[in-house]
């Protein structure tokens, strides 16, 4: 077994690889793992690197990289997952990508995104007030998770969409079940794949069904603005494909940032006083929260040609995982990078990646954050994080997050 392949099958992994990245980011900052079939790349230089280099390090191909490793008899059954990730502005380089970003800019300015804090702001008050009222009945205890960081990017990006809030409970059991298809990097077990492409399936038969009513009723929202411009600027494939990528990462992401983020000011709570008191603070504290246990932990790529990287061969066709979470706690970018500090200055965290694949939603999460953090610092004297049993973390090596997030409030 090799270096990494034993540092990530220790069963504390999850609830804490920042040991394990820091061996690797000095022992071996590029290395192949059988277990996640994909190179391993930690060091801060590297990952920004290859982040920006879409020529040499693709987008497109990710998902059929999965599938090709499947036994053959598996493999058949998997042709939806296949033509589904075959587009998709998540799943393509220029100038597709370039076309369909276009298209879907406008909707995420910052500007545009500002207008929609009135509603945010209401959103994150009723649902800290309703986790409160929870907790009076509950012996002062709530889950954040499940009570804030959940709902509230879920409903955000649904009321964006065009699509019940009501649904949102239905739409993230499908989301979660997706995302067990990148959990794993270049290698995905047959379960996964199978409950992935069937909450694939139910989620496009939903976003196919709104679809269908804006093309007999438009609509000004999101999806009736993408089904205005099928035809001329995109088809219905790249419709349908980027609806779901839109719910997926537009919430997904979100939340576990919101989860890390109170984790990381629970387990330092000196640094949640400080924001307390000092909540001009907060724009810091966000940024902080995205690198210092960042919500998409590794990204990844595939190589277009054979290239060196410190003295390792990556061929092309082979797969690329770029550790951001790993890279984030590197001393060579990052002064103190172990140190939680929401005052930090100097963040070149890459939390919403880089290059052209920068996120869409940041100017969105920038806002929901701020607006949840300000409502529940603002209704509670105190919360402490449970941590007995210890927090459950998901097993993912994309996006990193909790289960549940238990605290003991005091108003």
């Amino acid at each position: 077994m090799s270096l990494v392949d034993d540092l990530i099958a220790q069963p504390d992994f999850f609830a804490d690889p920042y040991p394990a990245y820091s061996i690797l980011r000095d022992e071996a900052p590029v290395i192949w793992s059988d277990t996640w079939g994909g190179w391993v790349i930690t060091r801060y230089e590297d990952v920004a690197a290859l982040l920006r280099d879409y020529r040499r390090f693709s987008s497109a191909g990710r998902i059929q990289y999965i599938l090709d490793r499947l036994p053959d008899e598996a493999r058949s059954r998997t042709a939806l997952l296949e033509a589904h990730y075959r587009v998709g502005i998540a799943h393509m380089d220029p100038p597709d990508h370039t076309r369909l970003r276009a298209l879907l800019a406008p909707w995420f300015t910052p500007r545009h995104m500002e207008s929609l804090r009135p509603r945010i702001h209401a959103l994150a008050a009723q649902l800290v007030d309703d986790a409160l009222l929870r907790a009076q009945a509950q012996g002062g205890r709530a889950d954040l998770m499940r009570d804030l960081a959940y709902p509230l990017p879920a409903i955000v990006v649904l009321e964006m969409l065009g699509a019940p809030a009501a649904d949102a409970t239905q739409l993230r059991a499908w989301a979660l079940d997706i995302n067990l298809l990148f959990s794993g990097g270049g290698r995905a077990p047959v379960a996964r794949v199978e409950q992935a492409q069937a909450g694939l399936a139910a989620m496009r038969g939903y976003i196919g069904d709104l679809v269908a009513q804006r093309r007999s009723q438009p609509s000004d929202d999101l999806i009736g603005r993408l089904v205005a411009a099928e035809g001329a600027r995109l088809d219905d494939s790249e419709l349908i494909s980027t609806c779901v990528t839109l719910f997926v990462a537009g919430h997904e992401t979100t939340t576990n940032l919101l989860g890390n983020g109170l984790v990381a000011l629970l387990r330092h709570p000196g640094e949640m006083a400080r924001l307390r008191v000092q909540p001009a603070l907060m724009e810091s504290a966000i940024e902080e929260m995205l690198r210092y246990d960042a919500p998409v932990h590794r990204s990844w790529r595939i190589a277009t040609e054979d290239v060196l990287l410190r003295g390792q061969t990556i061929r092309a066709g082979e797969m690329v995982l770029l550790m951001i979470g790993a890279a984030h706690r590197d001393e060579a970018a990052f002064a103190e990078a172990e140190r939680f500090d929401i005052a930090r200055s100097e963040n070149k965290h890459m939390g919403f990646g880089l290059g052209i694949h920068f996120c869409l939603g940041a100017p969105l999460a920038r806002i929901e954050l701020p607006e949840a953090l300000h409502a529940l610092l603002a209704r509670t004297a105190d919360f402490t994080l449970i941590e007995e049993p210890p927090l459950r973390w998901r097993h993912d090596i994309a996006l990193r997050g909790v289960e549940e997030l238990p605290v003991e409030v005091r108003l």
